[in-house]
């Protein structure tokens, strides 16, 4: 699922395509796409249509567009989600659910979504920040993201780390990937009890957080498939650079030993167990 860096590089996209253009025409094409919208695609389409793009956002994993109406159109990309910018005549993509036309006459705007677990709703009066994002806490990126705060509630949870690091309520943007790769660098195992880690380690590990999350930003996200693209189609290359994430058996960067696998939350972390040693207890 695509993280911080995957969704502020599409933010910054749609910012430079779409601000400050007025909706002309919006056709709904996959009701799923628009399933968070509970009046319905009529509605959405109604609701939208003259109304200019006035800044485009973002809250952890998810977009928010503002408008002059004061609503905002939410978005969230889910396993496969793309937002796409295509010349009027360029041919529908196979899995094509939502299409924004302007009234400039420049690209349309399409959400391309094969799986459809991401999807768009108008959040009506949430220009400012979206009542149904507003739970969302702040992301390191963030110039408001209080890193002191950060450090107390991480050592108050009763969690292992890496639970904490994806708790979209305590930090958000951080996903299965950048955890990962964060936690190699400060060399935590992510099983390790949040209460067992000092300050100084908790402010470590926040800092390699930032440092891996802007390292990706600059290359574009993690492309794994083709199910990742910023809204020009291309995809990231941070996946030439990861240290631990997808590399079972392949010898550590640091110390040679080679990188394991465990299962996690149905998923799967990477470490190296001689740089990040299993802890001797659990979170009680």
């Amino acid at each position: 699922m695509p993280e911080l860096p995957e969704v502020e590089t599409v933010r910054q996209g749609l910012a430079k395509w779409v601000t400050g253009r007025r909706i002309a025409s919006v056709e709904v094409h996959h009701p799923r796409a628009i399933r968070r919208h509970l009046p319905g695609a009529d509605h959405f389409s109604a609701v939208l249509a003259g109304h200019t793009v006035v800044d485009v956002c973002r809250r952890g994993k998810y977009l928010w567009l503002p408008l002059d109406s004061g609503d905002a159109i939410i978005g969230h990309l889910g396993m496969s989600g793309q937002l796409l910018f295509q010349p009027e005549s360029a041919p529908d993509e196979a899995h094509l659910r939502i299409r924004f036309r302007f009234d400039d006459d420049g690209p349309e705007l399409r959400f391309v979504d094969q799986r459809t677990f991401g999807g768009l709703s108008v959040s009506p009066g949430g220009a400012e920040l979206p009542g149904e994002i507003a739970h969302i806490a702040r992301d390191p990126m963030d110039p408001l993201f209080s890193d002191a705060d950060f450090v107390t509630n991480l050592r108050r949870k009763r969690t292992e780390v890496k639970r904490a690091l994806l708790d979209q309520t305590l930090i958000s943007g951080v996903g299965n990937i950048y955890a990962d790769e964060a936690l190699w660098r400060s060399k935590l195992h992510g099983a390790r009890p949040t209460d067992a880690i000092t300050k100084p380690a908790a402010a470590r590990l926040l800092a390699h957080v930032r440092e891996v999350l802007s390292e990706a930003l600059v290359a574009g996200g993690t492309s794994f498939d083709a199910l990742y693209v910023n809204v020009n189609g291309e995809s990231g290359y941070f996946d030439r650079s990861l240290n631990v994430y997808g590399r079972e058996g392949e010898p550590c960067n640091r110390c040679g030993a080679p990188i394991r696998r465990e299962a996690f939350m149905n998923r799967s972390s990477f470490s190296c167990p001689r740089c990040q040693p299993r802890p001797r207890r659990t979170p009680s």
